[in-house]
């Protein structure tokens, strides 16, 4: 089983501060990085450092040879990534000193993924294949109803959350990865709480499976027949950028080893505790060995 991955390509430019900048005010940053990152990238190296066979498909620009390289020294097929010209999509990222952050994204080349070209990635894989997505790129929708029609397993991860991701097929999606933020926009409820939240849901998409994180409150697998919780482990925070992409590309490669869904849950779990406790988005994420070495304390 392969998992194909239609998704963003991002340098990321990250810059640390005391707090966040806020209206009509200047501050000068503590320390500035620049690094690979995207959720579409980190999800795929995420999915490679817990040993998924993982193709990356996107876009990018003549600026963004470092991010074919960062795939690369991942171990990550690279073979569906088209350079053209235009500049790579870049995120601005802000990190506090309690390892929180705030993020503007401008999608660049990854604004420009063609239904032409999603469809020729797409032919080349097989029903029993997964497809990743995520919201970061265009002709989502295309990409969800060309790959159902092969019999493909499509996993979604609806960030950033905004309007027209209702315009998309979601009864095609197998599974949602999504927080709590994310899933209560999803369910189209005001009400909080997660009982209500994931019982809007199932009544939504009742043919899906949800995984909801809720940072470092644990996270939550439901579907019509079960409904399971696993607590977040607890670590000293860092930075939370990677977390998210972390945990969704362990919790893909456990659906592709066939883990038990509590077994999943942590090690997925486990990959984001060590993840928050870096700096940085994909160079943050662990390799299957730490997180095992993790478990295993």
């Amino acid at each position: 089983m392969k998992v194909i991955n239609i998704g963003s390509l991002n340098i990321d430019r990250t810059y640390s501060v005391k707090e966040f900048v806020r209206p009509k005010e200047t501050i000068k940053a503590l320390k500035y990085e620049e690094h690979c990152g995207g959720k579409g990238l980190n999800q795929t190296i995420a999915l490679r450092k817990a040993g998924a066979n993982v193709y990356h498909a996107g876009i990018i620009g003549h600026d963004g040879q470092m991010l074919i390289n960062e795939l690369k020294a991942a171990d990550a097929s690279t073979e569906y990534i088209k350079m053209t010209d235009g500049n790579s999509g870049h995120a601005m990222i802000q990190v506090d000193e309690k390892g929180e952050n705030n993020i503007i994204i401008h999608g660049g080349t990854n604004d420009h993924i063609s239904k032409e070209f999603i469809t020729d990635v797409l032919d080349r894989f097989e029903g029993k294949d997964i497809l990743l997505l995520q919201n970061e790129i265009t002709n989502v929708d295309v990409a969800m109803r060309y790959a159902k029609k092969k019999g493909m397993t499509i996993i979604f991860n609806p960030s950033p959350m905004n309007d027209k991701i209702f315009q998309y097929p979601l009864e095609l999606v197998d599974y949602f990865l999504i927080n709590e933020l994310e899933a209560a926009e999803l369910a189209g409820t005001e009400k909080t709480g997660v009982d209500e939240i994931l019982r809007q849901l199932k009544i939504k998409y009742p043919k899906a499976a949800f995984v909801m994180t809720l940072g470092g409150d644990g996270v939550w697998f439901c579907n019509q027949e079960r409904k399971q919780f696993h607590p977040s482990f607890k670590v000293a925070v860092a930075d939370t950028t990677g977390a998210g992409d972390t945990f969704c590309g362990y919790f893909i490669a456990g659906l592709v080893d066939e883990l038990d869904v509590e077994m999943n849950l942590r090690r997925a779990s486990a990959a984001a505790a060590i993840a928050v406790s870096r700096h940085g988005a994909a160079q943050s994420i662990p390799t299957k060995e730490e997180v095992e070495t993790f478990l295993n304390k």
